[in-house]
């Protein structure tokens, strides 16, 4: 009989975490790997990158949860690799191949199209393996069901395209460089510029290498966070204001600050701002969220007292040799 496990006994964690997330893992997955890491009460992401995907991914924690869907809304770039004259089921080399086509001549001129042709503003319709929802269901509990739902397209955004062509184990492909907006599928944009050719596409490979602000180049591979001690896990979240890049920060002294966290508006020589990140002067600590007319703070999402009190403790923790 197999000793039984040890309980994890969970503490408040607050800050973000920019995980390289690897391939075969689902965002979930990840994300719950990560929480028991850091033994964090609190978890949740800024939204999912499909199990072949690699790449960034934004994991909050504690406080930082309260503005992860700020991020939903965020830019996205990716680098991807399809492969030409062969289509799957699911627009993936996770799928069964469903038909395989000559592939034509691709030289400087044809790329030039393509990227004209795909970039800016664009209609797109949703793939069936996807977790967009149609009448409460999700599309690809549809597709397991070998049932395909009409989707209406949506419009996107494509803010740069950049394509290569490339050999990948012996096929002919294009190497994909984007920034798209919210909604995008890439997987879609390769069948379609497959479909542009004349002979079909998926995507073999698939990596997000930045998000909003955040970069790659900034990201913690799996492995090596799981390699760390608790401490240097922890050290490695950004604070949860990270989130909070395209906010104008506004600051309260210690008077303002308090009835500000209790939920009343203040007044002030502000300008109308759209959206404010919120300080206390004294001491220095993120309060929440909100936004200015007409001289008058009024708040948003805001941090609790003991979220604050905890965050500076953890932050004093980290900094202290």
């Amino acid at each position: 009989m197999s000793a039984p496990r040890a309980r994890v006994v969970r503490r408040p964690v607050h800050g973000v975490l920019l995980l390289d997330k690897p391939r075969g893992l689902s965002s979930n997955d990840a994300l719950q790997k990560c929480k028991w890491l850091l033994r964090a009460e609190k978890a949740g992401h800024t939204g999912t990158l499909d199990p072949l995907a690699t790449g960034v991914l934004p994991l909050c924690f504690g406080a930082a949860t309260k503005f992860s869907q700020l991020h939903l809304d965020a830019d996205k770039a990716y680098e991807a690799v399809a492969v030409l004259g062969v289509v799957t089921s699911t627009g993936d080399a996770e799928g069964e191949v469903v038909s395989q086509a000559p592939v034509p001549h691709v030289d400087d001129v044809v790329l030039a199209k393509l990227e004209s042709l795909f970039t800016g503003r664009l209609k797109q319709v949703p793939p069936m393996h996807s977790a967009l929802k149609k009448d409460g269901k999700a599309l690809y509990e549809y597709a397991r069901a070998g049932e395909t739902v009409e989707r209406e397209p949506r419009e996107i955004t494509v803010h740069e395209l950049r394509l290569e062509a490339i050999a990948h184990e012996g096929w002919a492909a294009l190497k994909i460089r984007t920034r798209v907006s919210k909604g995008t599928y890439i997987r879609t944009l390769g069948e379609d510029i497959g479909k542009a050719l004349g002979c079909g596409a998926h995507l073999a490979s698939l990596r997000r290498v930045a998000t909003g602000p955040f970069d790659i180049s900034e990201c913690v591979d799996l492995e090596a966070f799981q390699a760390m001690s608790e401490p240097e896990r922890e050290a490695a979240l950004l604070m949860p204001e990270a989130l909070l890049g395209g906010h104008t920060p506004v600051t309260l002294g210690r008077d303002d600050a308090g009835r500000f966290l209790s939920g009343l508006r203040r007044r002030g020589a502000w300008p109308d701002i759209e959206a404010a990140a919120v300080f206390g002067e004294d001491p220095p600590a993120l309060l929440g969220t909100g936004h200015v007319k007409a001289g008058e703070l009024i708040p948003g999402r805001l941090l609790s007292p003991i979220e604050i009190q905890q965050i500076l403790q953890s932050r004093t923790a980290t900094t202290t040799p």
